[in-house]
């Protein structure tokens, strides 16, 4: 499952990634509701944890535009403020649940899943993402090419599914870096290119054809032919 947070407190949005990301799920993060709208037209998510107090776009006008767009994504929206009228405000808006912070991380994690389960009630075909001979099934994150089982780390999977959903995309590594380890990573500048050799190694077992492709200047991309 992907999940968009958008919250403003880096505090509170690396605390939200580093324990979702401990559960499995993969994980984006922005910090507006205007960088949010541009992130969920360019990727398919499973879920949004929206703050209210937002820079600029506020929680509520976030939600309200992402409905009148179409936007039919679960949104557990998340707030300070424990008042029945904005609770009111947000799920007229749209929002699907309302947490008030604080909030034990046990409480939010069983209201994903009784949200996702509400948006997904049945795991259909739908949750495996397939591209050539590669099978990656979201709900259970097991990887498989040909018969063979593949294991994967969380980043690993993250990534896998990352390019999955973007076949035949160009993909720079600022683009795979801020998707995979969010805009305020300050790790090893190389940590993409070192990530996707470990999952070619793993991918191309046996002189399996390459299905991640090096795109000269740019970065990587899946496709079957080199």
């Amino acid at each position: 499952m992907r999940i968009l947070i958008v919250e403003d407190e880096k505090r509170i949005a690396r605390f939200l990634k580093q324990g979702l990301e401990e559960e499995s799920y993969a994980v984006d993060i922005v910090a507006d509701g205007s960088s949010a709208l541009d992130w969920i037209a360019g990727a398919d998510y499973d879920l949004i944890l929206l703050d209210v107090m937002l820079p600029g776009l506020n929680g509520f006008e976030l939600c309200r535009i992402l409905r009148e767009r179409g936007v039919r994504t679960p949104i557990l929206m998340l707030t300070a403020r424990d008042e029945v009228d904005d609770r009111v405000a947000g799920l007229d808006a749209g929002a699907d649940d309302y947490l008030s912070k604080p909030f034990a991380f046990k409480e939010l994690l069983a209201r994903i899943r009784a949200l996702t389960r509400r948006a997904s009630p049945v795991a259909t075909a739908a949750t495996v993402l397939e591209w050539a001979d590669l099978q990656l099934d979201t709900v259970s994150h097991q990887a498989r090419r040909g018969e063979r089982e593949i294991e994967l780390t969380v980043k690993e999977y993250a990534l896998l599914e990352y390019f999955m959903r973007h076949p035949r995309r160009p993909l720079s590594r600022t683009m795979i870096r801020e998707a995979i380890w969010g805009y305020d990573y300050y790790g090893a500048s190389n940590v993409v290119d070192v990530y996707v050799r470990h999952l070619r190694q793993k991918l191309e077992f046996g002189g399996k054809p390459a299905l991640i492709q090096t795109v000269r200047g740019v970065g990587y991309k899946l496709d079957e032919d080199a």
